[in-house]
């Protein structure tokens, strides 16, 4: 029996891969897009704790330890259902059943293992106070984080995919798409026409709050913000253009402005 599939092996790959190039858009018209930006380069400079050169080589890290974890789980559940089980015809509902499931299952786990490492002193000054240390995030932040926290969020996304019933190959687009939103959330820009800004509420404004220090307590969900309103922890905002150029993400609830 190999050890890992082709398809296992792009499943795993493939969605590293779109992380960096979609990232890497970012960064190279990140100087065009000026007028788009949640935060000016001073801000960056100033406020973020860590060079992109650290959280450069942490993200590297953070994504080997995902491709050993997901090739060892292809290899144990392939050995576990065997290779020459019936696999079921892939139709539209059972395609609409599994990424649903899998965006349930993303989203729960996700929003409550965050949630918790606010909630938890201990965990949140050593393990997640690394995420933080970018107070303006940008594209390729959004894999920066302490090893520990990275195999507890690579797990949310083994978990979608076991629990969803999903094959390697859907398991690749999905992963991709999911990355491409983790990037999204992360690059610290509003582009026009941008989708992520027309089908989820959560989007990169929606994350900048949760990154100021006015807002860590709020806004830790995915892909929806249902989490979020349910536990109180949603904090409405507004976009406004700066004098200077540039948006600014503003709370729209002034009630938290002491927190």
């Amino acid at each position: 029996m190999a050890f890992v599939t082709s398809e296992e092996l792009l499943a795993t790959l493939v969605p590293i891969a779109v992380y960096w190039i979609y990232s890497g858009m970012y960064v190279m018209f990140e100087s065009r897009f000026e007028k788009y930006k949640l935060h000016s380069k001073k801000e960056e400079e100033e406020k973020n704790l860590v060079s992109r050169k650290e959280v450069f080589k942490a993200v590297l890290c953070h994504q080997v330890m995902s491709i050993a974890i997901n090739l060892f789980t292809y290899a144990v559940t392939r050995e576990k259902d065997g290779e020459a089980s019936p696999k079921k015809s892939l139709t539209l509902l059972l395609l609409a059943k599994q990424l649903v499931i899998a965006m349930v299952v993303i989203d729960t786990w996700s929003f409550f293992v965050h949630w918790y490492l606010h909630q938890n002193k201990f965990l949140y000054k050593h393990l997640h106070v690394p995420h933080h240390r970018l107070v303006v995030p940008y594209s390729f932040g959004g894999q920066y984080m302490h090893p520990i926290e990275g195999f507890l969020d690579t797990m949310g996304g083994t978990l979608a995919v076991l629990l969803s019933g999903m094959s390697p190959r859907i398991a690749m687009f999905f992963s991709s798409f999911t990355i491409l939103k983790l990037v999204d959330d992360h690059c610290g820009m509003k582009l026009p026409g941008n989708p992520f800004y027309l089908f989820f509420n959560n989007n990169s404004a929606y994350h900048d709050v949760h990154h100021q220090l006015y807002g860590t307590k709020y806004n830790f969900s995915v892909y929806f913000d249902i989490w979020d309103r349910i536990l109180g922890t949603y904090m409405p905002y507004s976009l406004e253009k700066r004098p200077d150029g540039g948006l600014e993400v503003r709370r729209a609830d002034q009630e938290h402005k002491k927190d």
